[in-house]
């Protein structure tokens, strides 16, 4: 009898090869990786020495286990995700605004729909801003769980997965306490983290400038 784990691979690998092709027809550099420790090695060759880097919210890239990698002397990260960093003092719009400007940014994506669209949900916007504009070049790595069939599937993916990212952020949002997304309207002030589904994104294709938009794509899932 054969292993189950036989299916699963054969049709990750599938669904990866899959979109491979079709961002590649949108003018993406994509990548193909079988796991993701080749991801993390390929992200990597990506990066010039001494480069300045930033990096978008993404729970795919603290699971690509490349932090430790990034943060030595032949790179110049601003980390978002260091120990000592408190998303909710007044550096944090400081690095988002740096990370607007560097020579690298690395960031996953919420979905990526049969037609090649990237479809992305912002708190802040900081995220799809520098994704659109600002960097010199953008590293995007994403997961077979990731594949949508159209735009809107790609918007109702996104409310899904909300109530994880407003648990993940420690957001004061009733989807943290049901798990169940109510297109809420929580305001934002000193003391409660509001709403955290506020900009919605697209990108279409990568034509405009060819070579800035690399797309990593790996053969598991990847992120929420």
């Amino acid at each position: 009898m054969r292993d189950f784990n036989e299916y699963y691979q054969w049709h990750v690998g599938k669904k990866a090869e899959f979109m491979a092709e079709i961002l590649r027809k949108k003018d993406y550099r994509v990548s193909l990786a079988r796991t993701k420790e080749e991801a993390k090695s390929m992200v990597l060759s990506m990066i010039p020495e001494g480069s300045s880097i930033g990096l978008g919210g993404s729970q795919t890239v603290i699971q690509l286990g490349i932090l430790d990698e990034l943060r030595n002397d032949r790179y110049q990260l601003l980390d978002r995700y260091a120990p000592c960093y408190d998303s909710r003092e007044g550096q944090h719009f400081g690095i988002l605004r740096e990370s607007l400007m560097t020579d690298v940014f690395i960031t996953g994506t919420n979905a990526v729909t049969m037609k090649g669209e990237l479809v992305n949900m912002d708190c802040s916007g900081s995220r799809v801003a520098a994704m659109a504009y600002g960097p010199k070049k953008v590293i995007i790595v994403v997961g077979v769980n990731k594949l949508v069939k159209d735009i809107p599937a790609a918007v109702d993916r996104l409310y899904q997965i909300a109530p994880m990212n407003c648990r993940k952020e420690e957001h004061h949002t009733p989807c943290v306490e049901t798990g169940i997304c109510t297109d809420c309207n929580v305001k934002q002030t000193e003391t409660i983290r509001g709403r955290m589904c506020n900009i919605l994104s697209v990108i279409l294709s990568a034509h405009k400038f060819p070579g800035r938009l690399n797309v990593v794509v790996v053969a598991d899932e990847m992120g929420f």
